[in-house]
């Protein structure tokens, strides 16, 4: 709410078209009233607005309904900026989630990749998101609602210990900041700063690698030289073989480090014809002069 107001006091000094755009994820007895909700501001504020209902315990019967819920959610999003031909997708993101994220990634053991955090700009789909209140204090979000007397919506489930990101909200951040550094906010997004730099650096320099590798794509078929794979340094490597699968399949998610370790164990030391099966039905596969990925289904 606090993103939609301040960017409605903008548009003018900015020259914005704006639109609201609202899922119901149907998870909560309430989630109904908060579309009315923001469907009634949206109309105070003269806006257009647009909302879908989708049933996410039922699409997330064999899966996690964190990611199910992030994937609708920017399925309606793309849906809702090709309607309104928007070119920015706006995302109310604050420091508090910058943090949380920060500290997930931290504990499933993510690189430089994950302890980017969320990025304050990206493209995605063909989209830009954005998120304009990535680097402000929750807090100093809730004295701006208090300051312009906008009272939101809350949500309830957030106060609820039963997802991981609200076990770290709920207890992780508040017990780092009670006995070990009252500023863990502050840190944690300046460490996804500072790793957002160093992967752009890292990603520069393979990218610049990879027109030596003499890469070929022959459908979803992806086949590099291993021999001068191996004369590059072992992150630059790495940040390779991110590359080229995220091409190949559009996310890495489901990878985890032993993924990646299997993955150049078979490129530095199996022999010819070995061959690794890793997520997302993606194959791998070694001959003598190359390496071969490619999809199962494909």
């Amino acid at each position: 709410m606090a993103l939609l107001f301040i960017l409605d006091s903008l548009k003018n000094e900015y020259g914005l078209s704006l639109c609201v755009a609202h899922l119901n994820h149907g998870l909560r007895k309430e989630a109904k009233a908060d579309l009315l909700f923001v469907r009634d501001i949206s109309r105070k504020l003269n806006l257009p607005f647009v909302c879908a209902e989708v049933n996410i315990k039922k699409l997330a019967q064999k899966g996690s309904i964190e990611e199910v819920a992030r994937e609708e959610r920017l399925r309606f999003l793309f849906k809702a900026a090709r309607k309104f031909r928007a070119n920015k997708i706006a995302l109310g993101h604050t420091k508090d989630d910058q943090a949380e994220t920060v500290l997930m990634r931290m504990l499933r053991g993510a690189g430089l990749y994950g302890l980017r955090g969320i990025l304050p700009k990206r493209e995605i789909g063909g989209f830009t998101v954005i998120r304009p209140l990535i680097g402000i204090d929750r807090n100093k979000i809730d004295e701006y609602l208090k300051e312009i007397k906008a009272k939101p919506r809350i949500d309830c489930s957030n106060f609820e210990d039963i997802y991981f990101r609200n076990k770290i909200r709920n207890k992780l951040l508040p017990l780092l900041t009670r006995n070990y550094n009252m500023n863990i906010k502050e840190i944690l997004s300046d460490m996804a700063e500072n790793a957002g730099l160093d992967y752009d650096y890292l990603f520069n320099a393979a990218s610049l690698s990879m027109k030596e590798l003499g890469i070929r794509r022959k459908g979803r078929n992806l086949m590099f030289h291993i021999d001068k794979f191996k004369k590059l340094h072992p992150a630059i490597q790495r940040m390779i073989l991110r590359s080229l699968l995220h091409n190949l399949i559009g996310s890495t998610r489901k990878l985890n480090f032993g993924h990646w370790k299997e993955l150049e164990d078979l490129i530095l030391n199996r022999p010819s014809g070995s061959v690794v099966d890793l997520p997302h039905q993606i194959k791998a596969s070694k001959n003598k002069n190359q390496i071969i990925i490619s999809l199962r289904n494909a």
